[in-house]
Formats: structure tokens, sequence, C-alpha cells
């Protein structure tokens, strides 16, 4: 193979490389016994067709840009190799000449990655908003919340008082005349929850069971149906019953109901202090992560950060949050038509932080290269041992599905934040 590799501009190259006959030939052959089952030539059994026939027929250029699909990929690949540049976007190929029975030459227009010129990385000095510390306030607001979520609603002779449930009838009316989606049969409405239109809850209070009240209010100038938008209405309402929340006592039993595992209040705080301290620990580190990456990427230089790149990361993210979507059973179109969304709004999120959390990785990866880190076998396979755990699979499983050139970058990737991280210090 021969190949050459051209600087045009800063980060945009020109690769230029050959395929020789010794592998064309054999491909050629692969291609005629694919596409000769599907040709209808008069006195020829299908699939029966003599490559000579074909030749003289069709002309052997017929397979030459099939041939190519086939060759090209494992080509370039070998070519990049070879040329010893470092490629971040899709080529765009041009064929310089594919003349018979001689070598193919093929260009490729190529991205490549821009120069990072690091500043400090090391020792930085960062400010975090986020506490380890724990708080007997914030446990308690924990345990509250999960009281909350087991209180059983008690119907009440007294009136109603915002937090009550009103289980209520309802008919809509604009200068008396009804309209449609303005009537309901007993509708729990919580007041003060403001599910309703802004005013109609707030009538509502002092009401007790039994009540006819008539619910004046305003639709408000922007409301979804337009025939409604800005035009007063009323709301002939029948309370047929009023609830109240009744908490369960803050005790012992409660606990054993917010949680199997313990026996007392007290075993139940203790529990959620060590969870929420793990967390704010968690956090924390997070914090003092991202604060340090931020920093390193802030002091280095990037020499003409390419486009192509962070169109590339932008597709990266688009096709990886369908992607999600997708084994959770919503299609592309059904996102689309649920959120209201189209492609391109989807491509101006991500658009956003592309060019950040490209730089991010321009320079991760840089620190990683200047410390000369590298991932042992031993570090490769724990990687896959992780990954298995981590999504219940089986270790061959992923070591089939990762190369290993992918699991040394997030090795080396890893031990790079690390070094940022480890030797940052708060203030």
């Amino acid at each position: 193979m021969s190949v050459k590799f051209e600087n045009k501009e800063t980060n945009h190259g020109l690769l230029t490389f050959t395929i020789a006959q010794d592998v064309i030939k054999p491909e050629l052959d692969r291609t005629f016994n694919r596409v000769k089952g599907s040709l209808n030539v008069p006195g020829f059994r299908k699939g029966h067709l003599p490559r000579a026939v074909f030749n003289q027929r069709f002309g052997e250029e017929a397979l030459y840009q099939d041939t190519l699909n086939a060759l090209l990929p494992a080509a370039y690949e070998a070519a990049v190799k070879e040329a010893g540049v470092e490629v971040v976007a899709q080529p765009e190929f041009d064929i310089v000449s594919m003349e018979k029975g001689q070598d193919w030459t093929i260009s490729a227009a190529v991205v490549t990655k821009p120069e990072v010129k690091l500043g400090d990385y090391k020792n930085l000095e960062v400010s975090v908003d986020a506490d380890k510390e724990v708080s007997e306030e914030e446990v308690d607001a924990r345990i509250e919340r999960e009281r909350n979520n087991l209180a059983e609603l008690v119907i009440k002779e007294e009136a109603s008082v915002e937090g009550d449930t009103v289980v209520i009838d309802f008919v809509g009316s604009v200068d008396g005349v009804e309209f449609d989606g303005g009537k309901g049969e007993n509708y729990a409405l919580k007041l003060g929850s403001g599910s309703f239109i802004p005013g109609f809850e707030d009538q509502l209070v002092g009401a007790k069971s039994g009540d006819k009240v008539t619910v004046e209010v305003t639709f408000p100038e922007d409301y979804q149906a337009t025939d409604l938008a800005g035009k007063a209405a009323k709301f002939e309402t029948v309370v047929h019953e009023v609830k109240s929340e009744e908490v369960p006592a803050l005790d012992d039993e409660l606990a054993k109901d917010i949680d199997e595992e313990v026996e007392t209040l007290a075993e139940l705080k203790e529990k959620y202090s060590k969870e929420m301290a793990e967390m704010k620990a968690e956090a924390y580190q997070e914090a003092v992560e991202a604060a340090a990456i931020e920093k390193a990427v802030e002091n280095a230089e990037i020499v003409d950060l390419p486009a192509e790149m962070v169109h590339e990361e932008v597709h990266r993210s688009i096709n990886e949050f369908l992607g999600n979507m997708q084994r959770q059973g919503i299609s592309p179109e059904m996102y689309f038509q649920i959120t209201g969304t189209t492609q391109d709004d989807l491509h101006k999120q991500y658009e956003a932080e592309a060019e950040s959390r490209t730089k991010t990785n321009l320079v991760i990866e840089a620190i990683a290269k200047a410390e000369g880190f590298e991932a042992s076998d031993e570090e490769i396979n724990k990687e896959i041992e992780d990954l298995a755990a981590a999504y219940n699979m089986e270790v061959e499983q992923v070591r089939s599905l990762l190369s290993t050139d992918m699991l040394k970058h997030d090795i080396t990737v890893k031990k790079a934040v690390e070094l940022i991280t480890s030797t940052a210090a708060v203030k």
C-alpha cells in the first residue's frame, strides 16, 4: 500500500492511498459471486452466468463500486495507521483512479486532532458549592416527606382549608352556554395544588360537604383552548365531601412502615444519616472533579477546534439519547410527537454543550498522553469485569462488544481525571 498525507490547512489534510491488485482481484470474485444470482441473462440459469460472459456483456467495471465499498473501510483504516495521523471526524472520499488491472488510488479529506497546549492541571485550587455534612434537620425532613407519603385522606365535617381535598361535581358555562370539557363528576381536587385555572380552588376554601358554590373565573389569555381564552366563566359546583390528610404518628411503628429493615425511629434516623452522608460525599467529590477539570480546560489552549468535531459530538449525543428512548419503547417519531419538538430542536439543544464537552475530552486525553498513562492487561480485565457486573452481562459478552483500544482509552482517561482531581485543593 502506498500512503501519502498532505496538510491542507490547520487540522485538515488529504490522505491518498492505494489498494493493491492482489487485494482487489479476490474481492472482485466475491462481488461477482454475490451479484450473479440476481442476474437474468437469456441462455443461462440464474446464478450460473460465467464470469467471461458477464465481463463481455456488462464489463468488469460494473463490479468496481461494490468491490470498493467492501475494501474501503479496512484500506482506509490501514492508511490512517501508516500515515500516523489521528482522525477525528468522518472523511470525505474521492476516487483518484480505478484503472483495470492497476492498483486503485483513493483520496480522503480528513479532519485531524487539533493541537492541545496544556496549562496547569495539577495542584489546582478550586472552590465548590457542596456540603459533606448531614444535619439532623435534613434527616428529619426526609423522614417527614416519607411520613407525608403515608398520609391517608379522612372525611371531615368542618369547612375546607388549603391542603384539603374536595370531591366535587362541576358544570362550566360562558354567557350561560355550557362548553366542551367544562363538566366533571366526583372529581377529587386538592385545594392549593394549582391544577385548575387560577382562582377556582381559592373559591372552594371554606366550603363544607353538601355546599353548592358558584365559582367565577376568567380563563387566561394564553389558555390552550383558544375559544375560551380570556373569557369569563361560571362553574356551578357541588361539594360532596371534604377530606383532610391524616399523617401517622412519628414513632417506631412509622419507622417500620417506612423501612422494614429497621425496628425503631432511632434506627431509621441512623440509617438515613449514613445514606445521606454517602450521597453527599459522592456529590462533593463529583463537584470537586467537575471544578478541577473545568479549570484545567480553562488553562489549556486548543488550536482551532474543528467544527466537524463539535458536529460529531452533537450527533453522538443525539444517537445516544434516542437509543435510550428506543430501549424504553419510545421510537424517535413517538418522542418528537409527544414532546412537540423536531430533530432540529434536539440538535440545537445538544449543540449548546457539545463544544464544551469536545474541549474537555481533548484536554483530558492530552493530559493522559503527557503523563504517559497506559492500561495494563490486569486493568483492562478489571474494567471488563466491572462493566459486566454493572450491566448484568457475561464477561465474555462485554469483551466481544468492546475493542481493546477503546478500553485502553477509557482507562487512561480515568487516570487523568483522577490525577487532576486528587491533586486539587479545595478552598
